[in-house]
């Protein structure tokens, strides 16, 4: 896709998941997932919080923060309410089923089968005492930061931080 300006066409996408807030899950997944469908190579690095996303004993309750996110359109005060967090997030798992959009463990299921490569941050996992044991099975490995920068070496690659 080159145009006038000279741009080079997107050969891959590096995706950096630092929260695993479920409205950062899903678009992170779908940017990978919309990559692939249009052919070009995706890559998933979870670090910090993001790690909750790969693993098994928390991926498949991750929640929609509703202090501190604009998105929610609700006063800081009233969005700290007991209960709200749970009423955001069943909304959004409503609206995400009706879309025929996967719960996180099958969206998984299918970017791995797509050819999306997942790697977890090794020094996240070390700062919280995680092990390779605790992450999804098909995960691609482990990597630190140089690693992960060294998979991003390329003409028309793109990295983008959720």
């Amino acid at each position: 896709m080159n145009n006038n300006n000279g741009s080079k066409k997107v050969k891959k996408m590096m995706l950096i998941l630092s929260k695993a807030t479920l409205d950062n899950a899903y678009a992170c997944f779908i940017l990978a997932n919309g990559a692939r469908m249009e052919g070009i190579e995706s890559e998933i690095f979870f670090t910090f919080f993001g790690l909750e996303a790969i693993q098994k004993s928390k991926l498949e309750s991750l929640h929609v923060a509703t202090v501190g996110n604009p998105g929610m359109h609700i006063p800081t005060m009233l969005g700290g309410l007991p209960g709200m967090e749970a009423v955001a997030t069943k909304m959004m798992k409503s609206k995400m089923e009706k879309l025929d959009i996967p719960p996180v463990d099958e969206f998984l299921e299918i970017l791995t089968a797509s050819g999306t490569k997942l790697w977890a941050c090794k020094l996240a996992m070390d700062m919280f005492d995680i092990s390779e044991e605790d992450l999804v099975d098909d995960l691609d490995g482990v990597l630190t930061v140089g690693d992960f920068y060294a998979r991003a070496e390329g003409d028309g690659t793109h990295v983008i931080f959720i």
